[in-house]
C-alpha cells in the first residue's frame, strides 16, 4: 500500500468525509468542524488492552442497568458543529439514542455522545498529540457531552470534563465515577495504571 500525504490545511466536505469512511475501512479518520481530515495511528498492543479493559468495565455497567448504549472507538459519531469524531469510548443515553431513526443509528449517528473516554496512547504522547487530545475533549463538552475523561496512563494522570465547569485534575487517582450520568458506574484505574 502506498503512503497518502496529505497536505497542510487539506479540507474535505462532509459529504466528502463520508464517502472516504465508507470506502477506506482499514483506516480511522476523523473530520473537524473545520473540515481537516485526521487520520488516526491503528493502537499498539498496550494502548489496545487498556482500551479493552475500558471497554469491558463500561460494558458489564451498561449491560447490567441497560440505560443507554454503550460504544468502542470504531464508531464515528456526527456531532452539532459538523465534526466527525470518533471516542476510545462512548455511551449515549437509551432515550436519546432511541431517537434516532434506524438509519441514522445504523450509519454515523448524529449525536453527541453523554459520556467519552480518551485514552492518552504511547504514540499520542510520542507524536505530542496530548493537546489535541485536551481540545477534542473540550469540543465534545462544547457540543452537549455531559461527562467525559482524559486518561493519561504513563503519568496517571486524570483530566474530567464536564458542562459549565473547569477541567478537573486528578493525580493518581485509584476509582472514577460515573457521577450521575452513568449511576452506580466506578471504574476501576488498576487495569489502566
Amino acid at each position: 500500500m502506498e503512503a497518502i500525504t496529505i497536505p497542510k490545511g487539506f479540507r474535505v466536505t462532509p459529504e466528502q468525509f463520508d464517502q472516504l469512511a465508507q470506502a477506506e475501512q482499514l483506516v480511522r479518520m476523523e473530520l473537524t468542524k473545520d473540515g481537516k481530515l485526521i487520520v488516526m495511528s491503528p493502537t499498539g498492543g498496550t494502548a489496545g488492552g487498556k482500551n479493552f479493559n475500558l471497554y469491558l468495565d463500561l460494558g458489564i455497567w451498561n449491560r447490567q442497568t441497560k440505560l443507554g448504549q454503550a460504544f468502542d472507538s470504531s464508531t464515528i459519531f456526527v456531532l452539532p458543529n459538523g465534526a466527525r469524531r470518533s471516542p476510545d469510548v462512548s455511551w449515549v443515553k437509551l432515550e436519546r439514542w432511541e431517537e434516532l431513526t434506524k438509519a441514522q443509528q445504523d450509519g454515523f449517528p448524529p449525536i453527541v455522545p453523554d459520556f467519552v473516554i480518551e485514552l492518552v496512547s504511547p504514540s499520542d504522547l510520542k507524536n505530542q498529540r496530548y493537546e489535541d487530545l485536551q481540545s477534542k475533549m473540550q469540543e465534545y463538552v462544547d457540543n452537549g457531552t455531559r461527562l467525559g475523561w482524559l486518561i493519561e496512563p504513563s503519568a496517571k494522570i486524570v483530566e474530567i470534563y464536564r458542562v459549565g465547569q473547569q477541567v478537573e485534575i486528578l493525580n493518581n487517582p485509584q476509582t472514577l465515577s460515573g457521577e450521575y450520568i452513568l449511576p452506580g458506574f466506578v471504574l476501576d484505574l488498576s487495569e489502566i495504571f
